[in-house]
């Protein structure tokens, strides 16, 4: 009798032992997030109930509901059934204005941040030291804002356009303007048309090629598409250019000095079966555009929308505010023209959005915002672009595939980015509803995780200095 009661003992001792085990033994994280609907942008779909569990800035482990008693982490968060997705990326933003608005411009980070703009794609300005520093802090989670992505200053001919450029005259420039970029650490090469030669154009990619950089940007418009496709070229910024080389007048106005004023003539003269041979062309040789469809709209009407209430002016640095009268007075003086091209353009690139879609050209969406880009505002002007793409044509999904999965496919970072599962950085936005059902409930956030912080959009605005 004494015997088996030792035996019961002992057994009852090893059962407690091993549950005490393989309770100290139970996964931590340092962050979970339960009761989420994960919106899965590239199936198009919704994963209900799930888990996500996060340690050293990654996701360890997407898991269901009914297991999460099992895990236990530093920090949950719940997201109460609400829909969860991969925060947005903007690829093209403009951060300058000089040194003295580098205050406001600073101020923008936290805008980005609270619109769900995790990440963003510095398109070239004047105030390079001071966004590379940024992007250090930011990294460090020293500073709250999106990740950046930069092109430092924009390579421009002799007569730059805007200010900090680097001018580009002759190979030797070309070579030292990008070992200046490359000791700057820029993430990418950004060309402007401002009075570059098709020749520096073209040089400046194949020189860019051999040094593995990423090139992007305007393109002179005495230079030829296909050809910039030939040299290396990664990505176009804006549809001008690929309208021009859609167009059967494409060579024969090349050879003008018209500039912009041959834009009438070109849409007059797109090709359909051209434009699809091109748009092959750009996928076969992973060309990415960013058609910036929002801003057209916006600087179409500029001369005829009063924006004087516009809610979001009080997020906007009074410095920023005055930069913006120079795009107002031009759509005066083309109201006072005639001029209808600004309207023209915006119908025959929003027809191009599909087609091109359909055949595999990554479309990439930005928003064009900053400094100088009238009422175009930082973060909220995404989620108007994601509207643009949709009304376009593109389903919300597609729309979404456009900065979730597009933007980090252009660095070459999809297996880091673009879906909420194992091995992802846990960039993340939370929604109230569903955005695969209705584009516009991007605009629904609940609260930003970035660097494993919450955020609620409320809390990033009241950091935003009011000007007023």
């Amino acid at each position: 009798m004494i015997k088996n009661t030792a035996l019961s003992i002992f057994i009852l001792l090893l059962i407690f032992s091993c549950k005490e085990n393989k309770k100290a033994q139970k996964p931590e994280y340092d962050l979970i997030i339960s009761n989420a609907n994960i919106v899965d942008v590239q199936n198009d779909r919704i994963q209900n109930k799930k888990f996500i569990a996060i340690k050293n800035d990654t996701i360890q482990l997407v898991g269901d509901m009914e297991n999460l008693e099992t895990y236990s982490a530093t920090e949950t968060h719940d997201a109460e059934n609400n829909y969860v997705m991969p925060g947005l990326w903007d690829m093209h933003v403009h951060f300058r204005g000089g040194d003295s608005l580098i205050a406001e411009n600073k101020e923008l980070l936290s805008l980005f941040l609270a619109y769900g703009a995790t990440s963003v794609r510095d398109c070239g300005g004047d105030i390079s030291p001071a966004v590379l520093d940024w992007k250090n802090q930011i990294a460090e989670a020293s500073l709250d804002g999106p990740e950046i992505f930069t092109a430092g200053p924009k390579l421009d001919g002799p007569n730059p356009a805007w200010e900090g450029s680097i001018k580009i005259e002759d190979e030797t420039d070309i070579e030292n303007a990008l070992d200046s970029l490359e000791s700057m650490k820029v993430d990418f090469v950004k060309m402007y048309d401002g009075s570059l030669s098709p020749e520096s154009f073209y040089g400046i990619i194949e020189e860019a090629e051999k040094r593995g950089l990423k090139t992007t940007g305007h393109m002179p418009l005495k230079a030829d598409f296909s050809n910039a496709i030939n040299h290396g070229l990664d990505g176009i910024e804006h549809m001008y250019y690929t309208v021009k080389a859609c167009s059967t007048l494409s060579d024969s106005l090349s050879k003008t000095d018209l500039g912009y004023g041959m834009m009438p003539y070109l849409i007059e003269t797109f090709d359909k079966d051209l434009a699809e041979e091109i748009y092959k062309k750009m996928a076969s040789e992973e060309v990415s555009i960013t058609p910036t469809l929002y801003i057209s709209k916006v600087l179409a009407g500029l001369a005829d929308d009063d924006h004087s209430n516009d809610s979001l002016r009080n997020y906007v640095g009074m410095g920023i505010q005055k930069t913006y009268q120079g795009r107002i007075e031009s759509a005066k003086r083309a109201k006072a023209s005639g001029s209808m091209m600004r309207q023209k353009m915006e119908e025959q690139v929003s027809s191009m959005i599909v087609p091109m879609f359909k055949n595999g050209v990554k479309i990439l969406a930005g928003s064009d915002s900053g400094a100088f880009n009238s009422f175009v505002y930082s973060g909220e002007s995404l989620h108007s672009e994601l509207e643009e793409l949709v009304n376009s044509g593109l389903t919300p999904a597609q729309s979404l595939q456009t900065s979730i999965v597009n933007g980090p496919g252009f660095f070459g970072l999809e297996d880091y980015y673009g879906s909420l599962e194992k091995g992802k950085i846990p960039d993340i936005i939370i929604l109230k509803k569903n955005p695969l059902e209705d584009i516009k409930n991007t605009r629904s956030i609940k609260s930003i995780i970035k660097n494993n912080k919450i955020y609620t959009p409320g809390n990033l605005l009241k950091t935003v200095q009011n000007p007023s």
